[in-house]
């Protein structure tokens, strides 16, 4: 194989198809961003929590450019960003539950199939997770994979081919050059994390405003409420079928349910004061994750246990990155750079993020408790939930931008009526 090939085995998957894609794991935003980080929160002691620090070492992966981390985290001007993402490999204990992608015609490579930028501000702390499309096409850097040989740049591929090119290391320097954020933490979860880091956490509440039932992913579920453990909440993940429109954009906003009830059950005292769970939970996704070599350090876990511990719900964030249909493949999509552009002008600013954007019966959520009302041209207004907020703390983003933050309440918008 010539030093410069370049895999390409994915299909278009951002529309309606018939053949069930790989996993989307969001749990890597719990694997690392939350659950193990919040372990130094819950006094486990030092011995144990360096040994887990020493189990992620050995997995450790080294990022391009990284500055050298500084001692505290609290030096990082506009504060940090961890690129965190779900890859598809086919692990022998788990490849049975996922039929023709790990048996079929496609089955090669790893693709990184769920991709968010956590950005954690400046005090005072807000977090705001952006997911981005599996599909997006957009240029791809020249990237070094495992075996040390060199893939050459792209102007236009996927975002999920990033992984088979380069590993997490190419991941970040992608998402990195498209956002123009530098990355400072990283990490990756694969199908067998996601069964066993729930498990874990003893499960997650999700609320069905209609069933869901997909062939694809062998999801079967009524209307109303669900604690959904080990392979059901990895179906209810991978539903893309199931809900909305049956596009991988409908889907994100399924995903974002469930991350944001799985935030919440993080930093309940409930969760925090249970040490024995919390350890499980820390050595589970310990074993679980491939992270960064910066994430792989105890200090930094610590130090960003206290930074992100105390968010108020309403400064808990979730919005999906914007695009627009590719003008050369209606299954895919490309960035919407104008919107994307104020998302990020407001994110830089630590501004209080308002979504504007109205759900639709072709989205994956329904709205059915909106949390407190930020409205920018009466700060004074008791529903805004920052008390030191004024207007220019506020900031109401595109219309095109869809998101919730955990202070609200979703339920998923099954497509069985």
């Amino acid at each position: 194989m010539s030093p410069h090939t370049r895999r390409r085995r994915t299909i278009a998957r951002h529309g309606q198809l018939r053949t069930p894609r790989a996993v989307s794991q969001l749990l890597s935003f719990i694997g690392i961003g939350l659950a193990v980080l919040l372990v130094s929160g819950a006094s486990v002691g030092a011995y144990i929590f360096y040994d887990l620090a020493s189990t992620a070492s050995a997995n450790a992966v080294a990022i391009d450019g990284q500055e050298s981390i500084p001692p505290d985290i609290g030096e990082y001007k506009g504060g940090f960003n961890l690129v965190l993402t779900g890859v598809d490999t086919c692990e022998d204990s788990y490849k049975q539950y996922f039929g023709d992608r790990c048996t079929g015609k496609d089955s090669e490579g790893t693709l990184n199939d769920v991709n968010l930028l956590v950005h954690v501000s400046d005090e005072p702390r807000r977090v705001t997770v952006v997911s981005f499309p599996r599909d997006l096409m957009l240029p791809i850097p020249e990237c070094e994979d495992e075996e040390g040989r060199t893939h050459s740049a792209m102007s236009k591929q996927p975002l999920n081919v990033a992984y088979t090119d380069g590993g997490l290391n190419c991941v970040v320097r992608t998402i990195s050059k498209l956002t123009g954020q530098d990355v400072q933490f990283a990490a990756s979860v694969t199908f067998g994390g996601v069964i066993e880091i729930t498990n874990a956490i003893g499960g997650v509440e999700v609320c069905l405003a209609n069933p869901i039932k997909d062939r694809y992913t062998s999801l079967d579920l009524t209307a109303g409420t669900h604690t959904l453990q080990g392979l059901e909440a990895l179906q209810f993940l991978r539903t893309r079928h199931g809900v909305g429109d049956g596009s991988d954009l409908g889907r994100i906003g399924n995903q974002q349910q469930y991350m944001s009830n799985l935030a919440k059950k993080l930093i309940s005292s409930d969760t925090l004061s249970n040490v024995p769970l919390m350890l499980n939970l820390a050595t589970t996704a310990v074993k679980n994750l491939e992270p960064s070599e910066s994430l792989a350090d105890p200090t930094k876990i610590v130090q960003i246990a206290l930074a992100v511990k105390s968010v108020k719900f309403e400064d808990i964030v979730f919005l999906q990155y914007p695009t627009l249909t590719d003008p050369d493949n209606p299954n895919k999509v490309v960035p919407d750079k104008q919107a994307a552009t104020a998302m990020w002008d407001a994110i830089n600013a630590n501004a209080q993020l308002q979504v504007t954007h109205e759900n639709t019966e072709n989205d994956g959520v329904i709205v059915t408790d909106p949390g407190p009302t930020l409205d920018p041209a009466t700060p004074t207004d008791p529903a805004t939930p920052d008390p030191s907020a004024t207007p220019s703390d506020v900031v109401q983003l595109p219309n095109t931008i869809k998101g919730t933050s955990a202070a609200q309440t979703t339920c998923s918008n099954g497509n069985v009526r």
